[in-house]
């Protein structure tokens, strides 16, 4: 009950609904209630008009009738009142009751009156012929409310069976009216953190087009901010690379000269520590370009192609730290993104690769490919990355710990942001054709469209 209670409060759409059905369910029962109350006294004057009526025949009967009607005490056998309606002369001193006739008393005036004769309520209309006799119809009351009961009901039945018909239609009405909505929110929870365009606001109610306004206006500040930021880290990482490039340049020219051991040993240190900057400065220019908005052409792109130019930028580095990289032959495939975008997932992914694999590791690049999907794996046969750590590595700068090895936790970091750009759909799993390492699975559609 009380989470029943809590979605009232939290939902707009059960409020409407429940709120109109309430309302529907309080005014069916107060339009019942009056039609059955109404059409139980409609129904009761109609049997006084049938009392009436039954009165106005038999002042229209011959002499013969009465006389039957005297000894008897009923009229018409074979009347279509019979099981109704109960007809007699009334009483007077010199005729008494007739035999099995009601005991009513001889005073009673002319018109309609409600009686209880030996524990039986009647409703009895008395009324005079020409030339005075006077006579009765009765009808039982209970008879009567039956009739009653029974064209009520009648009444009221179509209302019962409309009330759950309208129920469902405000239901279903409500659902439809708030729909927009609903599309509005997947709409927002399929985007990815790099789109902060404009929400569409065409085919929305009039009341919630200022919401989405202000949303909008929301996200255009969020957007110049995230822009302005990006331009600060882009034009820093920029203007730092000339002076670093310059120390590069002397620490080289200083190597270059005579020089102790020890100094040179600190100058080695120095340069490794001038060459890591420079690589942190590479990989922000990087990341910023990565999250801007591209313009770069998009085309039929060769998957393979790709792969032999990342080989040929990153076979000296390979060489250098003795690592086999290579590509698995196979049939080549083609997709729909920028080509550089692409160049630039993949070549960040086989670095990373490379720089994460010991000496003598293996680093390959393989290409699965159907109608539905073409799939872009790098796997290496190096630590490999713990399960619980793999969302956490794709965030800027994380790395993880006890891990050694020199670098700035931007590589993947720069990898997701373009998948996300592409379109595609990025994994880390354990390496499947090694006991252990790292398997990095893109995946593409074969025109995949890229993101803002």
């Amino acid at each position: 009950m009380d989470g029943f209670q809590e979605l009232l409060k939290r939902s707009i759409q059960w409020r409407l609904a429940w709120g109109l059905s309430a309302a529907i369910v309080l005014m069916a029962l107060l339009a019942g209630s009056v039609a059955f109350y109404t059409a139980f006294r409609e129904a009761n004057e109609l049997q006084d008009d049938i009392l009436r009526q039954v009165a106005a025949l038999i002042r229209q009967q011959p002499a013969s009738a009465w006389q039957q009607l005297n000894v008897q005490g009923t009229h018409g056998q074979e009347s279509a009142f019979e099981s109704h309606l109960l007809v007699q002369a009334l009483p007077t001193a010199a005729q008494p009751h007739p035999p099995g006739a009601l005991g009513l008393p001889a005073t009673l005036a002319d018109g309609l009156h409600s009686l209880t004769l030996d524990d039986d309520r009647y409703r009895v209309l008395v009324a005079s012929l020409a030339d005075g006799r006077r006579f009765v119809v009765a009808q039982e009351t209970q008879l009567r409310d039956d009739i009653a009961l029974n064209s009520a009901a009648l009444t009221v039945l179509p209302l019962l069976v409309l009330v759950p018909v309208l129920l469902l239609v405000v239901t279903l009405l409500v659902h439809g009216l708030l729909r927009p909505v609903t599309r509005l929110a997947r709409d927002i929870d399929g985007r990815s953190d790099q789109d902060l365009q404009a929400l569409q606001d065409a085919q929305l109610p009039t009341e919630i087009r200022p919401f989405v306004n202000a949303i909008n206006r929301l996200l255009a500040r969020v957007a110049e901010a995230v822009d302005s930021q990006r331009r600060f880290v882009a034009d820093a990482a920029h203007e730092l690379c000339s002076p670093l490039t310059a120390l590069s340049l002397q620490a080289e020219r200083l190597a270059a000269t005579e020089l102790p051991h020890e100094a040179r040993q600190r100058l080695q240190v120095l340069r490794q520590g001038i060459e890591r900057g420079r690589n942190l400065l590479d990989q922000l220019l990087t990341l910023a370009r990565a999250q801007a908005v591209s313009h770069e052409p998009v085309q039929p792109v060769s998957v393979q192609h790709v792969y032999r130019r990342v080989l040929e930028a990153l076979m000296p580095l390979a060489h250098a730290r003795n690592v086999d990289l290579g590509m698995i032959d196979g049939p080549d495939a083609q997709v729909q993104v920028p080509e550089l975008a692409l160049f630039t997932l993949v070549r960040n992914v086989v670095d990373n690769a490379i720089r994460y694999t010991p000496e003598g590791g293996v680093v390959d690049l393989r290409l699965h490919a159907d109608t539905r999907q073409v799939v872009l794996e790098v796997e290496d046969n190096g630590p490999g990355i713990p399960a619980d750590e793999r969302e956490r590595v794709l965030d800027p700068f994380y790395r993880v710990l006890g891990n050694e090895e020199p670098g700035s936790g931007l590589g993947l970091s720069i990898v997701s942001t373009l998948a996300q750009r592409l379109g595609g759909r990025l994994e880390l799993r354990d390496a499947t054709h090694y006991p252990h390492g790292l398997n990095v699975r893109l995946t593409l559609a074969p025109g995949a469209a890229p993101q803002p």
